[in-house]
């Protein structure tokens, strides 16, 4: 069983909580997310990007970097929530950063201008 395959499994679960697949905004977490609308999803994903660095910063204080994988854990699932509301998910991503792998970072940034 590799990432990808959890990554797959959590997007078709929140792809099954979409409207249109019958989920149930009054049962379901991801439901309720998706009916409010992209500010409801990309309000929590800032507030998990923050969680993310506070406790990076955390960690090099001496904290539990388990901490730190939490709180990635909770960006990455609520930017997956995201990707599946555009139409998107994480097989996209990783696509992405297949099509990355090997490119300098700066060269790459510097093609973009």
């Amino acid at each position: 069983m590799t990432s990808s395959d959890t990554l797959a499994r959590v997007a078709a679960t929140i792809e099954s909580r979409k409207a249109a697949q019958g989920g149930d905004p009054e049962t379901s977490y991801v439901a309720r997310l998706l009916h409010k609308g992209p500010d409801a999803f990309l309000k929590k994903i800032g507030e998990e990007a923050t969680e993310v660095v506070m406790s990076a910063k955390d960690v090099d204080h001496g904290a539990d970097p388990a901490k730190l994988v939490y709180e990635v854990a909770d960006l990455w699932f609520h930017s997956l929530i995201a990707l599946a509301h555009y139409g998107l998910g994480p097989a996209d991503v990783l696509a992405e950063l297949e099509r990355r792998e090997g490119t300098s970072g700066i060269a790459e940034k510097a093609a973009r201008k």
